[in-house]
Order: structure tokens, then sequence, then C-alpha cells
């Protein structure tokens, strides 16, 4: 079984983001760019399942400008196959939607038949959280989101996914090929030895164009202006409780009049019957 694998090149998690002077867009120039995080956990996991005899061949896909090469590095020194490389240098005005990557990794699985697609759950730099739902959707695959643990049955093709909800965890049970999602608790991505990283340099990482793969990427969405959030205010240090209290509902007061004035008009019906 071959495992398809997405990973996106975003700046990195340590950086302190920093909006361009124009506000066109976030300024990523001279500035530290690393594999997505959730994406890292998604290689890994590949890895582990090629290791545990799952699949035959991890390769690993992402889509951006020429320097998103290094990524693919980084993916190959981890240990993946082979890699491909979809050009496309975006422009912040028409950045690239998650709909028109799902589109692309959807022209890449067809052309690689995999028996399993992984991808981190979402990005840092944008956390649509969309790809993987889309991608799986558009193939008419099952998926299985925000995966803690995976266990591949390769003689039944199915896949046993351990998933993260709102109440706990949820154990689902997925027909291969199938799309999967990773989250946080998953693994613990593996450092790239130096003996990797120089192996990796030889590695093939094919080149393709969204065009060469019959897909169209144009955006319905276009980047107006960007902006830093405003600064939090400072903090105070009350000296009681009921100074807590009256802050409170002052803040509740501002924020909302009405709703506490009938709530307020509630408790003295309650505590003044007519």
């Amino acid at each position: 079984m071959k495992i398809l694998v997405a990973v996106k090149r975003v700046v990195d998690y340590a950086v302190k983001v920093r909006v361009r002077p124009d506000r066109t867009a976030v300024d990523t120039a001279s500035v530290k760019m690393s594999m997505n995080p959730f994406c890292e956990i998604a290689v890994e996991e590949a890895l582990r399942l090629r290791e545990a005899g799952a699949a035959s061949e991890v390769v690993a896909a992402t889509v951006g400008p020429a320097q998103a090469a290094d990524t693919l590095r980084t993916a190959l020194a981890m240990g993946a196959n082979r890699a491909f490389h979809v050009l496309h240098d975006p422009d912040p005005a028409r950045p690239l939607l998650p709909l028109a990557v799902a589109k692309i990794l959807r022209a890449l699985a067809l052309q690689e038949n995999p028996g399993l697609i992984i991808l981190g759950k979402q990005a840092i730099d944008d956390d649509c959280n969309q790809t993987g739902q889309m991608l799986a959707a558009l193939l008419n695959w099952p998926q299985g989101t925000f995966a803690s643990k995976v266990v591949i049955d390769k003689d039944k093709q199915k896949a046993t996914v351990e998933r993260e909800v709102d109440g706990g965890t949820e154990t689902i049970c997925l027909d291969l090929p199938a799309v999967i999602t990773t989250d946080l608790r998953l693994n613990q991505p593996r450092y790239a030895t130096l003996p990797n990283i120089m192996k990796a340099k030889s590695k093939v990482i094919k080149k393709v164009t969204p065009a060469d793969l019959d897909v169209d990427i144009r955006s319905d969405m276009e980047v107006v202006q960007v902006n830093e959030p405003p600064k939090r205010k400072a903090g105070v240090i009350l000296s009681s409780v009921d100074e807590l209290l009256d802050k409170m509902s002052e803040a509740a007061l501002l924020i909302f009049p009405k709703a506490v004035m009938q709530l307020g008009q509630c408790l003295f019906l309650k505590v003044h019957p007519p």
C-alpha cells in the first residue's frame, strides 16, 4: 500500500508574526519557515505505518513556491521515499484556498492511487481545518479526522481510527482507501539525522504545476487588508471579591445591557412576586 502525505510550508511556530507596512499580507521576508507541526505528525505516522509493514511507500506532496522544496526535503530526510512539488507562487491578495489545495491533492491521488492519504488537521498559519474534509468529499472516500491513534489491517483493507471529539474520544472503522487528519497526541515526530539529510538530497522531487494536473486554482476570495489584533489592555489587581463582582457587573452592563436588565427583572419577580 502507498501512503500520500500532504505537507505545508509555514512561518515557524516560534516566530512572532508581523504584518507588512502596506497591510496586504503577513511579512515573510527573512522570516524562518518550517514544516507545519501537524504535517510533521502526519509524516511521522506514515513512516511508522510503513515500518510496521502496513505500507510499502510514503510519498510527500506540497503546494507552494520554489522555496517549499525545503519542506519536502525535510519530509524526505525524515524517511519519505519521494515527493511531489506543485509549483504555485501565491498572490497575497488572492491566497490559495483549502478547496483549491484539496483539488490538487485529489488530482495527485488519482494519479498515484494511494491506499491512504494523511494530512495535518490544520495549518498554523490560517487554522482553516478544511482541506482533509474537502479532499475526502471530492474523492468520495471515508475520513477519520483529529486522529489520536491509527491502526491499519492490511488483510481486511480497513483502518481503525481513534479520534478526539469534544466529549472525549471516538473509535471508528474505515474502509481503505481513506483520508485521515492528524491531531497532536497521535505521535512525536522524529528528528532527521545528518545521514538521512544527505540522502534526501538525492531523492526524487517531481515538479508539476496546477495546469499540468488540470486543476483550476483561481480564488474567489480577495484579501482587502490585514491588521494585527489590538493589544490587550493591562490587567487590574482587585482587593476583594466584592470589588470583582462590581467590575464584572459593570462589564456585563456595557456588553449586554438589555439582557442584564431582563435578567434583573426576572430575579426581582422571583424574589418579590406581585
